[in-house]
């Protein structure tokens, strides 16, 4: 054993220090030469080993492929080169973006032997930052669930109760790194798949402005395919314990591919401020849509009440003229659209194309391109209206959704469970409602952790921001963080 490994093996004080930092904080750890990638990878490796056995967090792992990429970090770094923000730092990414000679199941059993041809665009743009790339994390089947469990993997748990859902369907992103268990992730999020994982595990979690994120790669088998195409809802995001490392995660994988790199560039907006106090913050943090238990209501309320006490300008009610409810209609018409067109129709359950039940998402999966195309016409006036408020603030905040984390239930149909809470048995589906507003315009959500429930579990809050504005919700978020605290690690996985 050399001696890096024996150094990462006796479990150095900077390593335990770095446990539950953020990958900037471990970025800078290693520039500084406190600690070698190699030592940092290893730490984390033998994190997993203490204590992934509970979560059931990852797919797959490449510890022989990491500690190679760690190797040429620290040698680059020798010679006093730098490869990007994230230079060093092991992350992993779920399980639905491509990694080259590695599964890319989405949960599917009949893909349980793929083996994705190359990188997703965004894992390659992050290993060009200099980030360890260690594994790839679990999903729910096809990645249409707010848990993550599948026939392939099995469950992944809550590190903050493992009787419990770390979400879905980036859950175990999310689980992995409340438990500490490298340092960065990606994610994708159509229904709140990174919001309601972040929500649950008390990370943080963005889902950017529509199409800034490319989602080459992140298709089943790690196919790259269909460049310019939109699903105009889905996007794929980073996840961390820090909103600053969202931001640096957002620079280096967010911007144009293939030939639109010929014809264009992007930069991210400058935040609209950078004091809590210059923020206009619009907020509603209950509605009949989908009321927050009276556990989740009291974080949120408490965190409303600490932004007002440190000055923030809270402008309480949705935008004038907003029609909540018709406004989740149209998200499920054009989701329920969107799912059907996507999936093979011998694989469609009569409960996907029902008959004339008055269902949004049923309609939108039978819809005729006509109606499709006058509904996706109200999809960006929508945007518009959003758009039209962003000029009278500058964020809004609601709830992800209406419960904390809630106890494992792989019953199907989906659409007949129920979630139990303190004030009763609650739809399963309702946990749609409170994303549909960021989904359906596109515009870019950060979900920040804000409190825990009494017993223990992590509530977030939804910030959402202007189209295009990415920078300005995660900026809110930071901070947001330093008045009422950011991430706080589950118990049972070390300091």
């Amino acid at each position: 054993m050399d001696s890096m490994a024996a150094t990462a093996h006796s479990g150095s004080g900077t390593e335990q220090e770095l446990n539950f930092a953020s990958a900037l904080a471990a970025a800078e750890a290693i520039r500084s030469k406190r600690v070698s990638s190699v030592e940092l990878t290893r730490h984390v490796f033998e994190r997993i080993d203490r204590y992934n056995s509970s979560l059931n967090a990852f797919c797959f792992q490449m510890r022989e492929e990491a500690l190679a990429q760690a190797r040429r970090a620290d040698e680059t770094l020798a010679r006093g080169e730098l490869h990007g923000a994230f230079h060093g730092v092991p992350i992993h990414v779920k399980e639905s973006f491509g990694v080259a000679g590695q599964p890319c199941t989405w949960g599917i059993p009949a893909l349980k032997d793929s083996k994705a041809p190359r990188n997703a665009e965004a894992v390659d743009r992050l290993i060009g930052a200099g980030a360890v790339l260690i594994g790839g994390t679990n999903v729910p089947l096809n990645l249409h669930d707010w848990q993550s469990h599948n026939a392939i993997y099995g469950t992944t748990n809550n590190p903050y109760d493992v009787k419990r859902s770390p979400g879905g369907s980036s859950g175990g992103s999310a689980a992995a790194l409340a438990a500490g268990l490298g340092y960065l992730s990606m994610g994708s999020d159509i229904g709140g798949s990174i919001r309601v994982p972040s929500n649950f595990c008390g990370t943080y979690g963005h889902k950017p402005t529509l199409d800034l994120v490319s989602q080459q790669g992140h298709q089943t088998g790690g196919n790259r395919s269909g460049q310019g195409f939109s699903t105009l809802l889905a996007v794929v995001g980073p996840m961390g314990r820090s909103a600053q490392d969202l931001l640096a995660a957002l620079k280096v994988v967010g911007g144009p591919v293939g030939w639109d790199a010929k014809a264009w560039k992007w930069e991210l907006p400058p935040p609209r401020a950078n004091n809590l106090r210059d923020f206009r913050v619009g907020y509603v943090i209950d509605d009949s849509i989908s009321p927050p238990t009276r556990e989740v209501a009291a974080v949120l309320g408490n965190a409303i009440e600490a932004l007002g006490r440190a000055g923030v300008q809270l402008k309480p009610g949705w935008p004038a003229r907003l029609q909540p409810r018709e406004m989740d209609s149209t998200y499920l018409y054009m989701l329920g659209a969107f799912t059907s067109s996507m999936t093979p129709e011998d694989a469609q359950g009569r409960e996907q194309t029902p008959g004339d039940t008055g269902d949004p998402f049923a309609a939108g999966a039978r819809a005729t391109f006509r109606e499709w195309q006058q509904m996706n016409i109200r999809r960006v006036a929508y945007r518009g209206q959003w758009q039209a408020y962003f000029d009278e603030v500058d964020v809004f905040l609601s709830p992800v959704t209406f419960t904390a984390a809630f106890p494992h239930d792989h019953s199907e149909p989906q659409s007949a469970r129920t979630v139990p809470t303190s004030d009763g048995p609650r739809r399963y589906m309702e946990m749609m409602n409170w994303i549909a507003a960021a989904s359906l315009t596109g515009c870019p959500a950060t979900v920040a952790p804000v409190g825990l429930t009494p017993d223990g579990l992590p509530v977030g809050i939804q910030i959402m921001g202007p189209y295009g504005e990415d920078a300005t919700p995660i900026t809110f978020a930071e901070l947001m963080a330093r008045e009422i605290g950011g991430f706080s690690p589950p118990r049972g996985f070390g300091s």
